[in-house]
């Protein structure tokens, strides 16, 4: 059997830029065992794999793997996924094309709203399925500068400490002071555990002010080691949870707020994540995820 596949830059209107994903068509004979394997194959951060929808209204169930495990949601994935379902169902538009991708994941439905224009990036941006949610405080500074090759006092920055939060995928959040400080980080794999491992994350989002652009208000990296995932180019799903982040520590007012989140510089794959609050009553009401996506490749993928 073979099936049709595309991979796509994420996050970017540049090829080789952003996160890649691999998007896998018509993916309903394939079991579980066999996607992590083709997951494994392909050893980007996510392979997805595109099935019949459940509700005949639906665009399509999607289910996420990283090379190691499968996730119920992620940001990237969805972005790439939504672009290239409406490039493949609307192939001769002219102009501008806009159209609304429901997607069925294990998280529960996303609406992802999609615009097409010739000669340019897709862009599309969802409605994250769940509000970030407090989870409580982090280890200690020392702790976590030990596990990521920093010293105590680079840890946390004004009035941001290190917490987690959960959006469906748990992260766990550290500040960082500086960029010269967030570009040294390296996972150190005698002290990750007992920091990170077996708390329920998916990695440890590191996030400082100082940035390369004066467009964006983050300069962010992830690593998720206990994932299979050494480092992340661009991470739509923390970028959720960094809304929690963002709403607890800097008392947004009311209204809607864009932040653009840079991410994968180190890795020579920069990324813009358009983070969009919704805040009313001091309290988050939304949380919306966008980015530009360009298709790279295609091909039969023999199973």
């Amino acid at each position: 059997m073979q099936l049709a596949f595309y991979t796509l830059d994420v996050f970017t209107d540049v090829r080789f830029h952003g996160n890649p994903v691999a998007v896998v068509l018509d993916a309903d004979g394939l079991d579980t065992q066999r996607m992590q394997a083709i997951a494994r194959e392909f050893n980007l951060s996510e392979t997805v794999f595109i099935q019949k929808p459940e509700r005949p209204a639906h665009s399509a169930r999607m289910r996420i793997f990283t090379p190691a495990t499968e996730i119920p949601f992620a940001g990237h994935p969805t972005v790439g996924t939504a672009a290239l379902l409406a490039e493949l169902r609307a192939p001769d538009f002219e102009g501008v094309h806009e159209s609304i991708v429901v997607l069925e994941q294990t998280i529960g439905t996303v609406r992802v709203g999609v615009k097409l224009r010739q000669g340019k990036a897709a862009f599309a941006e969802f409605d994250a399925p769940r509000l970030p949610a407090d989870e409580g405080a982090l280890a200690s500074p020392e702790r976590l500068a030990s596990a990521l090759g920093l010293i105590p006092n680079e840890i946390g920055f004004e009035n941001h400490r290190a917490m987690r939060f959960s959006a469906g995928n748990a992260f766990a959040f550290v500040p960082v002071a500086t960029i010269e400080a967030i570009r040294r980080a390296r996972p150190n794999p005698e002290h990750w555990t007992p920091a990170f491992a077996g708390q329920g994350f998916i990695g440890a989002f590191l996030y400082t002010r100082q940035c390369v652009h004066t467009t964006s208000a983050f300069h962010a990296r992830m690593f998720a080691p206990d994932y299979g995932v050494a480092e992340d180019p661009a991470t739509g799903s923390a970028a959720v949870g960094l809304a929690g982040i963002v709403n607890k520590y800097d008392k947004l007012p009311d209204g809607l707020h864009k932040r653009i989140v840079e991410q994968g510089y180190e890795m020579d794959r920069p990324s813009h994540i358009t983070l969009t609050l919704d805040v009313a009553n001091g309290r988050l009401k939304a949380v919306r995820i966008g980015g530009q996506c360009v298709r790279v490749s295609e091909g039969r993928l023999s199973v």
